[in-house]
C-alpha cells in the first residue's frame, strides 16, 4: 500500500482561527492540535494508551535527550522510536537546539554547528544541521525540525539578528540533508526574538524555501504573553495558508486559545504533565491547586463533566492526600487529567471553528477561567 503524502488540508476558518488536517504517512492529525511531550520516549507518568485515549493524534520526542540516552543508532537498531516506545501514530522530533541552549554547561556555536557538553555524563558532542537531520532520521520521526539557534529573551538586537541569520543558513542545509522523504516533512523555524523586522525577514526567507511546514520558535522563553502574541500577529499572515504552522513550546490553555485565534495550528508543551507532578490541575474553571487545604475533606471530583477517570472518579480529598503525601499515583492522575483537558480544549476549539463561533467560544472559555473553581465546601 502506498504511503500517504505529507500535506495539509484547510477545512474551515473563523477569523484568524483555522481548522485543518495534517496528513502524514503514519496517520492524520486534526488541527488545531496539541502534542504531548514525550521527551525521552515517554510522556511522563502516563501510558501511551492513556495519551491516545485522551485524543492525541501525535506526540513529540526530543532529539537532544534521545541522542544522549539511549542513542539514536541504538533506537534505529531497535526498530525506530515508534517501535521502541510502542506508538503507531505520527511523532514530531525537535532538533535539539533549544536543549543545547538551556541545558548544556558548555556550548560553542560556529557556522559548522554547535559543540556542547552533555548534561548527563559531561561528554563532548558535535551537532551540525546535517547531523541533527541524520539523528531524527534514525529515530524515524514523521515531522523533523531544522537545527536553529534559540536565544533567551530579553537579549540585545545584535545577538537576535546573528542567531536568526545563522538559523536561516542552517535551515537551508537541513532542507538539503532531509531531501525527499515520502510521508514525512521537515519544518523550518522562524526566529528573530521580539524584533518584528527580524521576524518578518526570517518568515519571508523560510517561505521562499518552500518547506512543508513552518514553526515559530524562540517564544515562551521569558517574554510576556503580549509580546508572543504580537510576534504571531506579524508572522502568521506571512506564512503560506496551505502549510501547517507550529508554535513551539507553548503553553498555558490561554496561550493556546489566543494563539489559535491568530492562526496557529500545532503546539507542544511539558506544562500538562509537569504541572500535574506538582499538584496543579488545569480545568474548565481555571487552575486548581490540589495542595491547598480547602480540598482536604472535599468528596467531589475534580471535574465530573470530563470523560476521564482521573477527573471524575477520584475525590479532591483523595487527590489532595496523594499530592501532599508525595505519592506517585497523585502525580500520575493529575498528569492524566491535564493531558485529557488539553485535548478536550483543542477538540472544542476545532468544533467552534467549524461552527464559526470561535470568538464566542473564546469569550465563554476565558470567562469560565476568570470565574474560578467551584466554591469550597
Amino acid at each position: 500500500m502506498a504511503m500517504a503524502e505529507f500535506g495539509f488540508t484547510l477545512h474551515a476558518t473563523d477569523g484568524g482561527a483555522r481548522r485543518g488536517t495534517v496528513t502524514t504517512g503514519r496517520g492524520d492529525i486534526a488541527t488545531p492540535a496539541f502534542m504531548p511531550v514525550g521527551t525521552a520516549g515517554t510522556v511522563k507518568g502516563l501510558y501511551l494508551d492513556q495519551v491516545k485515549g485522551a485524543g492525541a493524534d501525535i506526540i513529540l520526542g526530543n532529539t537532544y535527550h534521545l541522542m544522549l540516552r539511549p542513542g539514536a543508532e541504538r533506537i534505529d537498531r531497535l526498530g525506530g522510536l515508534h517501535g521502541f516506545i510502542g506508538w503507531d501514530g505520527p511523532i514530531l522530533t525537535d532538533s535539539g537546539g533549544f536543549q543545547v541552549m538551556s541545558l548544556s554547561a558548555l556550548r560553542q556555536m560556529s557556522e559548522k554547528g554547535v559543540t556542547f557538553k552533555s548534561h548527563v555524563d559531561g561528554a563532548i558532542h558535535e551537532m551540525s544541521p546535517e547531523r541533527s537531520i541524520e539523528i531524527q532520521g534514525l529515530l524515524g520521526s514523521d515531522i523533523q525540525m531544522q537545527l536553529d539557534e534559540c536565544v533567551a529573551l530579553p537579549t540585545d538586537a545584535e545577538t537576535m539578528k546573528a542567531a536568526m541569520e545563522l538559523s536561516l543558513r542552517w535551515a537551508e542545509r537541513c532542507r538539503v540533508a532531509f531531501g525527499e522523504q515520502p510521508g514525512k516533512a521537515m519544518f523550518g523555524i522562524v526566529q528573530g526574538g521580539d524584533d518584528e523586522k527580524l521576524r518578518v525577514q526570517s518568515a519571508e526567507a523560510l517561505k521562499a524555501m518552500d518547506l512543508k511546514g513552518y514553526s515559530i520558535g524562540g517564544l515562551a522563553v521569558g517574554e510576556p504573553q503580549e509580546v508572543m502574541l504580537a510576534m504571531l500577529d506579524v508572522v502568521c499572515p506571512i506564512l503560506p495558508a496551505h502549510k501547517p504552522r507550529y508554535l513551539m513550546g507553548v503553553g498555558t490553555p490561554q496561550d493556546l486559545l489566543r494563539s489559535v485565534a491568530r492562526g496557529v495550528d500545532m503546539f507542544d508543551c511539558v506544562m500538562p504533565t509537569r504541572s500535574g507532578r506538582h499538584g496543579l490541575a488545569f480545568t474548565r474553571r481555571g487552575r486548581v491547586n490540589l495542595k491547598n487545604a480547602r480540598h482536604a475533606e472535599d468528596h467531589r471530583p475534580l471535574d465530573d463533566e470530563m470523560n476521564c477517570p482521573a477527573s471524575r472518579t477520584y475525590s479532591r480529598a483523595y487527590l489532595h492526600h496523594l499530592i501532599r503525601s508525595g505519592e506517585m499515583l497523585g502525580m500520575m492522575l493529575l498528569s492524566w487529567h491535564n493531558t485529557y483537558y488539553y485535548q478536550w480544549l483543542m477538540a472544542e476549539m476545532r468544533r467552534a471553528i467549524e461552527q464559526r463561533r470561535f470568538a464566542d467560544f473564546s469569550a465563554e472559555t476565558e470567562a469560565m477561567w476568570e470565574a474560578g473553581d467551584i466554591a469550597a465546601l
